[in-house]
Formats: structure tokens, sequence, C-alpha cells
């Protein structure tokens, strides 16, 4: 039963004020932004808040964190989008279903931990890319459809979607130094609705996106033909969305981790995210992910417990059931105005201020993610790159560290004391070290200050013994860590080195 409890975090204190303020707000900016997602898709809009329903649910009892909000994510749903187009939502459905698979087979395999390879100069990037594209897609507000042709608001039309988004603005800057205890964000949203509807001003609301207006979602078997050449279509969309939804979901969990100095476990929001997409898939959802902009939201709003997230989702359900003809009269402006208060409080400002402090390898790095997150809407490969970057970079430098002391001892034996790992890219430097022409016939390389770190390393050795052996000298190699042994015990049926035994290192190989 204890762990049952702690499942479900039933200690934490919980501020129930501020959590379900919190989940009134966070669906209020998560069901325009799952809409336009879907419409964009070509997926009918319903099947962006039945996401936005069941990703938040879930994930919100059963994910790595509390106060993370999950739902119908851009970054997920633009992956299918090529194959709504060539097979249809039966296909997205299968697609949405089996990736769901993989994120929970990542899970279970505790995969999420390599979440920690990810440099603190790409998640900069990763997260001012982020708040670029959140204030990019707010612009869209600004436009209108003018007989089949989109054009940017004039006019009267204009000033007031202006007004009514400095207006939101205002209000959540300068509530919380009035008052912290509503969400500033909710408060904007409804004095903006009832200037709208009191003053019966024309302007874009959310039923202008799409109407909410519908049942519980149904369960839906997706209609494709169950053989392999199905799975050669789905898959490549599946294994892609997986590893979006989690590169989005575990560096947003980091992200919450510093801001709320507190642990999340990222191998569960794997499981948690998997199972979410699943039940998508038979349910009429259209997958997703966790969303940085609607889990800031919610992290200003005061939430830290999972209630805000359950609040949210149930909201959006109850919205569809009944409350659409409502919600439909939210003016968009409102919402915008949100959405771009949380595009500023997303971007790290604090970049700007270090920038000139940190090395010119971290700042190209952290364009690079930025640029890729911006103009190719693409999370995953924008961090694999940014993590490819900073490792080469590394590896860069590494290999420049390693150094050698020489020093020929009472018995005329030539010494080379190693400084720094040996590895693939350090080989080069190692071997020029050595000059085997004029050393002794007896030579020792002391590891004591270094290791032998991967298979080049060993090859290294194996070929420096032989040029040693090839002039009649013998190449010694000593002070060994165990796990340098053990590495080069493993590849001796293709090395032969020679290892000194010494009396420091009592486990030695014998």
């Amino acid at each position: 039963m204890k762990s049952y409890l702690n499942l479900f975090d039933f200690k934490q204190k919980v501020n129930y004020k501020n959590e379900i303020l919190a989940g009134l707000t966070v669906a209020m900016t998560m069901m325009p932004e799952s809409l336009s997602f879907a419409i964009l898709a070509g997926f009918p809009p319903l099947v962006g808040l039945y996401a936005a329903f069941i990703m938040g649910l879930i994930t919100s009892i059963f994910g790595g964190r509390p106060g993370l909000i999950s739902g119908g994510a851009g970054a997920t749903v633009i992956v299918l989008i090529a194959l709504m187009k060539s097979h249809g939502l039966d296909y997205v459905f299968a697609a949405v279903i089996l990736a769901g698979a993989i994120q929970i087979i990542i899970g279970l395999f505790k995969l999420g931990k390599f979440i920690r390879l990810v440099p603190q100069p790409v998640m900069y990037g990763f997260v001012n890319g982020l708040a670029v594209i959140i204030f990019m897609a707010q612009l869209q507000q600004f436009k209108t459809v003018v007989n089949g042709q989109v054009s940017w608001l004039a006019g009267p039309a204009l000033f007031i979607m202006l007004g009514l988004v400095l207006l939101t603005i205002a209000i959540v800057v300068l509530l919380p130094k009035i008052t912290k205890a509503v969400p500033p964000s909710l408060v904007a949203i409804i004095v903006v609705f009832l200037i709208v509807f009191f003053f019966n001003v024309d302007t874009k609301t959310v039923k202008d996106i799409a109407s909410v207006s519908g049942g519980f979602p149904p369960f839906h078997i997706p209609k494709i033909p169950f053989h392999f050449d199905t799975l050669k279509i789905i898959f490549p969309y599946a294994i892609i969305m997986a590893g979006v939804g989690l590169t989005e979901g575990l560096l947003t969990l980091n992200l919450v981790d510093e801001m709320t100095a507190t642990k999340g476990n990222g191998n569960r929001e794997c499981v948690a995210q998997g199972t979410a997409n699943i039940v998508n898939g038979f349910f009429f959802g259209m997958g997703g992910c966790p969303m940085i902009a609607q889990t800031l939201v919610n992290l200003s709003a005061g939430a830290r417990a999972r209630l805000s997230g359950i609040i949210a989702s149930f909201t959006i359900l109850l919205i569809i059931l009944f409350g659409a003809p409502i919600i439909e009269r939210v003016p968009m402006a409102a919402l915008t105005g949100v959405m771009i208060m949380v595009a500023i409080g997303t971007f790290e400002w604090v970049s700007f201020r270090i920038i000139n402090k940190m090395p010119k390898q971290d700042i190209f790095t952290g364009i690079i993610v930025a640029a890729i997150t911006i103009f190719l809407h693409n999370l995953a490969l924008a961090v694999l790159i940014g993590v490819i970057i900073s490792a080469l970079v590394f590896a860069w430098e590494s290999a420049k560290r390693i150094r050698a002391r020489k020093y020929l001892n009472d018995a005329g034996v030539k010494h080379y004391e190693i400084y720094g790992p040996l590895f693939f890219a350090s080989v080069t430097a190692f071997n020029e070290k050595f000059d085997i022409a004029k050393d002794p016939n007896e030579v020792v390389i002391d590891f004591k200050e270094s290791r032998v770190a991967d298979m080049s390393g060993i090859d290294a050795l194996n070929k420096l013994t032989e040029r040693y052996a090839s002039v009649g000298k013998t190449l010694h190699l000593k002070r060994l860590s165990n796990d340098c042994r053990l590495l080069l015990k493993n590849a001796e049926a293709v090395i032969d080195v020679n290892i000194m035994e010494d009396p420091e290192y009592l486990v030695a190989v014998k």
C-alpha cells in the first residue's frame, strides 16, 4: 500500500486552490493550441482535443513528475502530417500506437537516463528556439482569411486585436505585484472575455478556429491491413514520433527539475507517455507529449502537484461535452497574450548575460540547436546534432590534453609517464611522444595518470609494442587501472602487449 501511495504522490502537500486555478488556466491555453495543430495536420478538430484530454490525464496520474503537462503537442503532430496526407487517419492512429509501444520499451529498459548526455548549451539552444516558435505561432492570430487568401489584419480589426493582447499582457505582468492569490493568466482571460462579451467587441474567438463540441472519445481500432507492408509504412513515423516526444518530454522534465529544485523520474515519464499514446491511438486522439509552454503556465500559476494536470484534462472533457458554447466565445487575443508571456518566460535570457563568458564552441552549439529548432521544427534532430557537436568538441579538447613525462632511471630503462586519456582522438598525439629509434632496449609506459578508454587506444598500444619489437626492443605497460587491464585482457586474442606486474596492484591479472 505504501508504494501505491507513493506512485500517486498522495503524501505531497497540495495547495488545492492553486492546483484548481492552475488547471483551469492550463485548459484554456491548451485547447486552442491542440485545435490549431490538429487542423494544421488535416485531422478533425476534436482529434486534437481528445489528445489533450487523454495525454493530460494519463501522464498527470502516472507521469515522471508532478507539474508536468502533456497534450496534443505540435512537435509530435508535425511528424505525422506526411502520413496523414499519404495514407489517412487510421494509419496515423496506428503510428501513434506503435510510437507509444516504443516509448514504453525505452522506459522499461531505463534508457531515459541518456538525457543526462545533453549539455547545457544544447539546453539553452533548445529552450530559446522553442520560445521563438511559441512566439511566432502567436503571430498567426494577427492574420485572417479573405476569399481564400491569407492576409494580415488591418484597420480597426488589427487595433482591437493588438489592444486586447496588450491588455492581457499588462494584467499578467502587473497583477502579481498586487496579489498572488489567483493565477494572473486566468484573470487576464476572464477580464478580456468579459470586456468582449459585454461591449460586443468584434474580434476573433475560439469558434473561429473550430468547433469544440462533441462526445466522449470513442473507442476505435485502426482500420489498416495487418501485414508487414503496413509496418514498413508506419514504423519510420512511429520511431521519429517516439524520439521527438521523449526528447521534448525529458528536456521539459529536466527544465522543471531546475525550476522547482526537485527530481523527476525520466523512465517513469517514458512509460506514462507511451501508455497515453497507445490509448490515444485507440480513442481517436492524435497523440502527443509534454508541452513546455503549458507546463510553464502551470508552474507560474503556483501548481506543484499532479492535481492541476488532472483538473485541466477533465476541464477539457467537460468543455467538449457541455461547455462548448461558452468557451467558443473566448477571445483569441486573450489566449495569444498569455502564450506570448509564456514565450518570454521560456526564453533563457541568462544565456545573453553570460554569452561573453562562454567558450566559443558552446555559443556555436547553442545557436545551431536554436536555428534547427526554429527553422526545421525538429526538436529531436536539433538536440541530436547539438549533442554530437558537443561530443566532438569534448573529444578534440581531451585529445589535446594527453602529455608524457620522460626520464631514464639508474638501470637505463626509459620511462614514459602518460597524463590524459588514451582514446580514438588522442592516439595520434600519443604516438608522437615516442622516439623508438633512440630509445634504449627497455621501455616502460606508466599509466598512473592515464587510462585506456577504447579499442583505438588498445590498437595503438598493440602497434606501438610491435614497432618496438621490430627493432629488438621491449615495451612494458605499468600501473594500468583495473578497468584498463580488463579491457586489454578481453582483447588479448587480437593484441600482444606486455603488462608489468606492479606491487601497488595486488589484484592484477596473474
